[in-house]
């Protein structure tokens, strides 16, 4: 499976790989040495958490690395002002709750939900894209439960770099 993503989303990635490799990783590894100088690593707690946070660091740079190889990348299409497209805010009306919420598109990597920022692959990305201002869409979350969705506004958005991508 691939990935699509924006060249912002490439750029943002080698930069974050970047980090981790000439900042992040010689810290790391000063911490994990100053730790095993400690003593007995046996019951050396400190030694375990410094070897484990040097190996998370390494786990994401390789995530990311194949993040990059097997990623397609995509343009952001321009869609008019009452189309809904990528990184676009949309204002929606939840008919089951009778209240509004508003969320933003964004590609996988950008994915926040807690914070507004749903994925295009997502149930509501995938039906909200190319859809036009005032449609009412069902959102099919699985084959046993959909939910209706009204758009009432459509602000254009960009793909720019304040999207921070997600981290773990």
């Amino acid at each position: 499976m691939h990935d699509e993503l924006t060249e912002v989303d490439i750029k943002k990635m080698k930069e974050e790989i970047e980090y981790r490799t000439l900042v992040l990783k010689p810290r790391l590894i000063e911490t994990l040495q100053a730790a095993r100088a400690l003593g007995d690593l046996s019951e050396n707690d400190e030694y375990r958490s410094a070897k484990r946070d040097l190996n998370r660091n390494y786990s994401r740079i390789n995530y990311l690395n194949r993040m990059i190889n097997t990623a397609v990348v995509i343009k952001v299409k321009d869609t008019d002002d009452q189309t809904v497209g990528l990184f676009d805010r949309v204002t929606l009306w939840y008919e089951e709750d009778d209240e509004e919420g508003e969320l933003t598109i964004v590609t996988t990597l950008r994915n926040d939900a807690l914070n507004g920022f749903v994925s295009k692959e997502s149930p509501v990305g995938r039906a909200l894209l190319g859809r036009k201002l005032g449609d009412r869409v069902m959102v099919k979350v699985n084959d046993t439960y959909s939910y209706p969705v009204v758009i009432r506004k459509i602000h254009k958005g960009e793909d720019d770099e304040s999207l921070d991508i997600m981290s773990y």
